[in-house]
């Protein structure tokens, strides 16, 4: 098993029909692998409702998500 940097930068040009943060939470919450993750908060997210605690959010999403 190896370790795979997900950077967020890429979620967010990989899918340019998200239109809110929700929608990338979701998008998070999503990815799967079979090998070890790592988010990378690259950028901050441009939408009109990312809220303060942006990071803590993904990163909860981001740790429920499959595996």
């Amino acid at each position: 098993m190896k370790t795979i940097e997900v950077k967020l930068s890429d979620i967010i040009i990989r899918h340019p029909e998200i239109n809110s943060f929700n929608e990338l939470l979701d998008a998070v919450r999503n990815i799967t692998s079979d090998d070890v993750l790592f988010l990378n908060f690259d950028v901050k997210p441009d939408y009109r409702d990312t809220p303060r605690d942006w990071q803590w959010r993904l990163e909860t999403v981001f740790g429920e998500g499959g595996s």
